[in-house]
């Protein structure tokens, strides 16, 4: 099993989702957060004074997988789907499960998915 977790801009969420669920990818859990890469945030302009906005608005998606195919089918998704060729388009994390319980019926690792 294995757990991709995703960070990309907001407005790239949709594209990302429907993606996802075309590729066979049947749950995901979303988080808004907040952070910094390369970018070390920003500069705007409010009612004339200048701020700094140090943290940028992200999406967080956390995806668990029963196989290497899924993981490869949803790392392309989000991929293709959430780049748009500028700084800030995000990262995408992948790790190795060891263990998955569901809680409701206890059943155990890729029955748990």
């Amino acid at each position: 099993m294995k757990k991709i977790e995703a960070i990309i801009k907001p407005f790239k969420l949709e594209d990302v989702k429907d993606a996802l669920v075309e590729a066979g990818i049947e749950g995901m859990t979303v988080s808004e957060v907040k952070g910094y890469g390369r970018q070390q945030g920003h500069s705007e302009l409010y009612r004339g004074a200048e701020y700094v906005v140090e943290f940028i608005p992200k999406v967080k998606i956390e995806i668990i997988v029963s196989n290497d195919m899924y993981a490869q089918k949803a790392i392309e998704a989000i991929k293709e789907n959430a780049k748009t060729g500028k700084i800030g388009d995000g990262k995408i994390f992948v790790s190795d499960i060891s263990h998955a319980i569901r809680i409701r019926t206890d059943e155990e690792d890729e029955d748990a998915l």
